[in-house]
């Protein structure tokens, strides 16, 4: 049997009209999302579906639409006797939703911290404050540096080390943009500002986690039934006093994707599939791998076909 890999994709992913077509044939999308917008008290497949766009990107209305879609395939996958992966994990976000699949938490209870951790990230950074930016073809060494050479009580720092060669950062505006110019003199070949208002895995979020920390005390969490592994550290934990401090850290720590990537790979891992919207980690995971490991998206019925039928071939 196939030993493969879930994971679940952060914000970035969402896009309107997302999951569209897999909801004309599994009606458990839409019942997925309903139950999602009962306890949200809006609408949140016409938000999907409909947009506005700027509303949908909104960081506390993106949180829950993808924790939705992704629990939305994960239905649908145990629907079609698609086999128990051996590992999960999910980038930033997406690790509430690999929690959510695993038994961990459950669907309405993470729903509710989806958009409270959208609110108290949004909250605690002015508008105009805070950016995110992604600096391609420069060594995580050196753009470590860069950022830790910024001065007078300015925040820049990784935020997300995503694939060989890409990493985002994470501050104060100003910040950000003087080490995009010092990562482009030390010979980056691009760098672009992300267009977001939250510094997320920043510094600046500290004051968002210790709201985070409230509401995950009061919280039901449990040993998850499929193991997944943390951004903060790498790790499995089992604990549920152990899932909420990593939950906590996760907020203002960067997201080490591609040690993650690596440990799945190590522990046996020659399958990933990607519980949609989007197929961001799939073309990050083929540059982490080499394109050595099948990655698949599953974002509509070609891909979860293809997906099924990848599983049925090589098991």
């Amino acid at each position: 049997m196939i030993k493969h890999a879930y994971v679940f994709p952060g914000q970035g992913s969402q896009s309107v009209g997302m999951l569209a077509d897999l909801s004309a044939t599994y009606p458990i999308v839409k019942q997925t999302f309903e139950e999602a917008s009962n306890i949200l008290n809006y609408d949140l497949w016409k938000l999907t579906q409909e947009g506005p766009e700027e509303i949908l990107t909104q960081t506390e209305k993106t949180q829950p639409a993808l924790l939705a879609a992704g629990i939305a395939v994960w239905r649908i996958w145990q629907e079609q006797g698609g086999s128990k992966p051996i590992l999960m994990a999910g980038h930033s976000f997406g690790e509430y939703s690999a929690l959510v699949c695993a038994g961990a938490l459950e669907f309405s209870d993470a729903v509710s911290l989806a958009s409270d951790r959208g609110r108290f990230m949004q909250a605690v950074v002015a508008e105009g404050e805070g950016t995110m930016a992604a600096v391609l073809g420069l060594e995580d060494a050196k753009i470590i540096e860069i950022c830790t050479d910024v001065n007078q009580g300015r925040v820049v720092s990784p935020a997300n080390f995503n694939a060989p060669g890409q990493v985002v950062i994470a501050g104060h505006v100003d910040a950000v943009k003087w080490a995009m110019k010092q990562a482009k003199a030390a010979g980056a070949k691009r760098t672009t500002l992300l267009q977001v208002s939250v510094p997320a895995h920043s510094t600046l979020m500290r004051p968002a986690a210790e709201k985070m920390a409230e509401r995950l005390a009061n919280v039901t969490i449990t040993t998850p039934t499929i193991p997944v592994i943390h951004n903060v550290d790498v790790s499995i934990k089992n604990e549920p006093a152990d899932i909420r401090a990593a939950l906590t850290a996760q907020i203002y720590s960067p997201v080490r994707w591609v040690e993650t990537i690596e440990k799945m790979v190590a522990d046996g891992v020659t399958m990933f599939f990607e519980s949609g919207p989007g197929k961001v980690l799939t073309g990050l995971n083929k540059r982490i791998t080499r394109k050595k490991m099948k990655t698949l998206p599953i974002v509509d019925t070609l891909t979860l076909e293809q997906a099924l039928k990848a599983l049925e071939v090589s098991g």
